[in-house]
């Protein structure tokens, strides 16, 4: 025997229930209300009044978005990685953020490399993989150099 039915949810608290788990950028939420709704005409014009009150309201937010993708990416993402996944969401960091993920960039890479493999390539092809895997995880390829040729150590620059 089947139970009741549960009603069916609104877009506008659809679009609350996924806020609710985490930040979303417009271009997201948009996406994942038009496949809750159908990709009717009315549908699309419905989304863009439900997002246009949510972001009225302050409960969607694209500066939100941007720090909190830029808080949970910053640990084990070089800058390139990102603001590449910002790009995506047709966002990017405000001048500010920019400056201090650039500024930070270094310190940070030298992190993820000493967690990953903690002593330099003895070999060129050892240190090649380092940067390989320095490069796909989105740092420029002036820290992966310095990185890989120096290690961890903090008085290279």
């Amino acid at each position: 025997m089947v139970g009741p039915s549960r009603p069916r949810l609104s877009l506008t608290a659809r679009a609350l229930q996924a806020l609710a788990q985490r930040e979303h950028s417009r271009h997201e939420l948009r996406a994942k209300l038009l496949r809750w709704a159908g990709d009717e005409i009315e549908a699309e014009a419905e989304v863009e009044a439900v997002l246009a009150k949510l972001a009225q309201k302050g409960q969607l937010s694209e500066a939100r978005f941007v720090e909190s993708r830029v808080r949970t990416r910053v640990e084990r993402y070089g800058n390139r990685r990102i603001e590449h996944e910002l790009r995506q969401h047709g966002l990017a960091p405000d001048a500010g953020m920019r400056a201090q993920l650039l500024a930070t960039e270094l310190v940070r890479a030298r992190e993820v490399w000493r967690k990953k493999f903690g002593v330099p390539g003895a070999t060129a092809a050892e240190r090649a993989r380092q940067a390989r895997f320095l490069t796909a995880r989105g740092f420029s390829g002036d820290v992966v150099r310095k990185v890989v040729l120096h290690g961890a150590g903090l008085d290279a620059a």
